[in-house]
């Protein structure tokens, strides 16, 4: 496992256990955004660096019960956390490395990241990796239930032009991926920026 891996494993595994008491109220924007993607009835769907699997039960909703919805994450704590809070029950859970998933090509409608790209070791190369599991014309999903200023001023720092998060540098990142951004919202409230795999 590489240091990277490792860094971000070790990170969630800390905070695994009260992840979801810290986060109360953000069950309403993760069900907006999965609302979003545009999924319909049978879809098939990754929520990639699934944590706890708060996206889960609105993942779920969206593909209805013939859908298939995985969370896969990296942290064997985070995944038994989704396990105790019955998420288990609405998507296959995956111990799973999201730069390099145990999917076929092209074998999913969308993926879902919350918190993801800021996590991933090599962006520009995990993001591609993200495009090859998803079928040309299916959806990607960047999703953070608070927009990126409060973020910064929750962490106590301020945020920098390097951010990756930022449309300016976000935008030919994905573009760079095979995707290309066709919404982006940052707000208070939610960060969402979705994206759609090129042919």
């Amino acid at each position: 496992m590489s240091d990277d891996h490792t860094r971000v494993r070790d990170f969630f595994s800390a905070r695994a256990a009260d992840w979801d008491s810290r986060f109360p109220d953000d069950g309403p924007a993760y069900r907006a955004a999965a609302s979003e993607l545009g999924l319909e009835p049978g879809g098939r769907v990754l929520d990639a660096g699934c944590g706890t699997g708060r996206a889960l039960p609105a993942l779920r909703e969206a593909v209805g019960p013939s859908g298939i919805v995985i969370g896969a994450d990296l942290t064997p704590a985070m995944l038994e956390a989704a396990t105790r809070a019955g998420r288990g029950r609405v998507g296959h859970l995956l111990l799973a490395d999201v730069t390099r998933l145990p999917v076929r090509d092209a074998a999913l409608d969308a993926v879902f990241g919350a918190g993801l790209v800021s996590h991933l070791p090599d962006p520009a190369v995990n993001l591609n990796e993200l495009r090859r599991v998803v079928r040309p014309g299916g959806i990607l999903a960047l999703f953070h239930p608070i927009g990126r200023a409060a973020l910064a001023a929750r962490q106590g720092r301020q945020l920098t032009q390097d951010d990756l998060r930022a449309e300016a540098n976000l935008r030919p990142l994905l573009a760079g991926a095979g995707w290309r951004l066709t919404s982006y919202v940052d707000e208070d409230s939610r960060f969402l920026a979705l994206a759609v795999r090129e042919e």
